[in-house]
């Protein structure tokens, strides 16, 4: 949605240059207040005509986990008094990429259709480096459709070793 990355890219930015200090924790704090911005329900909370912006401030506040600094506070009323908390997964995507760029890494998100411990995590993680040419921030998603293997994407680049992927393949040529 070219409307979100457009409200989204001012506030990332700006939240970039303003915790230059601490991008990692920063990073932190914006994920997880994302992923509770990005909740269907509390986005017809905050739509409700009859409730007030310091009571959307305080819900989000008191479902975080990690404790918001003043910088992350003072971002989240921003965020909310300029009625931009849909925007909110956005943002933390656009800073998320900026992040990225500064420290010429990549976002790379495997899909395994089971769980990988750690140690073969980093295992696969130091494989993906190698085949990508850049460093990479390495999550893990299960995908059960995949049978087996794994399927990473990296910004728009997809590596797809999994037993569906071989699957589809051969009945593909089997069908032509």
């Amino acid at each position: 949605m070219a409307e979100l990355a457009t409200i989204a890219r001012p506030y990332a930015e700006a939240l970039f240059k303003a915790s230059a200090a601490d991008l990692s924790g920063t990073a932190a704090w914006l994920d997880e207040l994302a992923a509770i911005a990005g909740d269907e329900q509390l986005q017809q909370f905050a739509a409700n005509p009859k409730v007030v912006d310091t009571q959307v401030f305080d819900l989000i506040r008191g479902i975080a986990k990690a404790q918001l600094p003043a910088s992350g506070q003072n971002f989240l009323r921003a965020v909310i008094d300029n009625g931009r908390l849909a925007a909110l997964p956005e943002i933390a995507a656009q800073f998320r990429a900026l992040v990225n760029a500064q420290r010429g890494s990549s976002d790379a998100v495997v899909y395994s259709a089971f769980a990988i411990d750690g140690a073969a995590l980093a295992d696969l993680g130091a494989l993906l480096e190698k085949r990508f040419g850049r460093k990479l921030n390495t999550s893990v998603q299960v995908d059960p459709d995949l049978i087996g293997g794994v399927r990473v994407v990296v910004g728009d680049e997809v590596l797809d070793t999994s037993v569906k992927a071989r699957l589809d393949q051969m009945k593909a040529a089997l069908t032509a």
